[in-house]
């Protein structure tokens, strides 16, 4: 089976500016005071120390930029944080907001920056193209590789009051300017480098067998996730390339520039196709079985991939089968190449030290069929997945991953 782009599309969305490279950085003070000259940078406590952050936070003001800093940004970016940076600085005296490091760190800046430039509430943009208008400039810098926010027109944020994620997913947010430097991220802990880049590569795998939507025009304006297209699957073949012959050296050799230039290339690569494409069935899964496993994002997804790949397969043999020839692989029939390809991903993300089953997550039978209730109303991810989303077919992945069954089913 194959997945049918009968329109022939290609899209993607975009910032303005990419600047991608090692020591990248330096250009960051002419970025943003081209952009304003009341800069508010948002970071969290750790990277606010570091003599990186300091450096480019001083290079700004000395290029005549007025700098305000909200470094309080925490992980899974709650809506307090968002509501604390607008509070601090709502009189009207930004006029550009910079997101300084993970995932969190860059959503943040994107929320902060809508709601400075339309007042309100964060909650009142939470959904597909709620933003009256653009966003105050945004500038990313992402210091892992990994989770592609520097690119992306979503927001992630944590609803406390609600006790789950929802998403600001608006063209609105798109940051202005993407500063990727892969040397941010030689002070990266391991553990963090090698759960972001299996974050990545479940990106690339779910977005190069994620439905193609062949959207009207109408769909085409009112929706972020329109489908993989031609564009989406050049980024992630690039992508998925660059992990091949990278990912296991990032994390055995973490000063290896080169190794973590591919690496946040493929992150950016990613990003792009996702901003198009939107993620599927491992990270709908993941987002409510996370509450139970309490481990790092990227680790959830991986260790649930392989699981949600073999789903997949009857539905994307295609797919599956180029993603083996990407990673240089070989088989007899696409059938076997496509096998082939799976196993090369599940090799890679076991070179970096990331589980491949969720037991070990701390995930367990009773908690299924939350998980998988919660999962299959992430309505915007189900319709992505390749293969039909069920209660039903999400409790039988969920069973196979806890069991750690690898075998080649065809049905879950």
């Amino acid at each position: 089976m194959t997945l049918d782009n009968h329109l022939g599309l290609g899209l993607v969305r975009q910032p303005k500016v990419v600047l991608f490279g090692p020591g990248q950085r330096r250009q960051l003070p002419r970025i943003v005071a081209a952009l304003g000259a009341r800069a508010l940078i948002v970071t969290d406590a750790r990277m606010a120390t570091t003599p990186e952050f300091r450096a480019m936070a001083d290079g700004i003001a000395a290029i005549g930029v007025s700098v305000a800093v909200y470094d309080q940004a925490l992980p899974d970016l709650p809506r307090a944080n968002v509501a604390e940076a607008v509070a601090a600085h709502a009189d009207g005296s930004i006029n550009v907001v910079v997101g300084i490091g993970g995932g969190s760190c860059m959503d943040l800046a994107k929320a902060v920056a809508a709601v400075l430039a339309n007042g309100g509430d964060v909650r009142d943009y939470f959904g597909e193209f709620k933003v009256p208008k653009p966003a105050l400039p945004i500038v990313t810098v992402p210091t892992t590789g990994g989770t592609g926010a520097e690119v992306t027109s979503l927001s992630i944020v944590w609803d406390e009051e609600r006790g789950m994620k929802m998403a600001i997913a608006d063209a609105a947010i798109e940051p202005h300017t993407a500063v990727i430097d892969p040397e941010l991220t030689l002070t990266c802990p391991p553990g963090l480098t090698a759960a972001t880049a299996v974050d990545a590569l479940t990106h690339l795998v779910e977005a190069f067998t994620a439905r193609p939507k062949n959207p009207t025009p109408e769909e085409l304006a009112t929706q972020i996730y329109v489908g993989k297209n031609r564009i989406t699957d050049m980024f992630c073949a690039e992508g998925l390339r660059l992990l091949n012959r990278s990912l296991h050296r990032v994390v055995t050799d973490p000063a290896d520039i080169a190794a973590r230039s591919d690496v946040m290339f493929a992150a950016y690569c990613a990003g792009m196709a996702i901003n198009t494409t939107g993620t599927a069935g491992a990270h709908a899964i993941q987002s409510p079985m996370a509450a139970f496993g309490h481990t790092p994002h990227g680790f959830g997804v991986g260790a649930l991939l392989p699981y949600v790949m073999r789903w997949n397969l009857p539905h994307a043999t295609t797919e599956f089968a180029e993603i083996g020839r990407i990673l240089g692989r070989a088989g007899a029939t696409e059938a076997e190449l496509a096998r082939a390809g799976i196993a090369r991903i599940e090799e890679m993300i076991a070179a970096v030290g990331a589980p491949l089953e969720i037991a070990s997550l701390g995930v367990r039978e009773e908690h299924f069929d939350r998980i998988a209730k919660a999962a299959v109303s992430a309505t915007r991810l189900v319709r992505n997945n390749p293969a039909p989303m069920t209660p039903d077919s999400v409790r039988a992945v969920l069973a196979r991953a806890v069991a750690g069954d690898r075998t080649w089913w065809t049905t879950p």
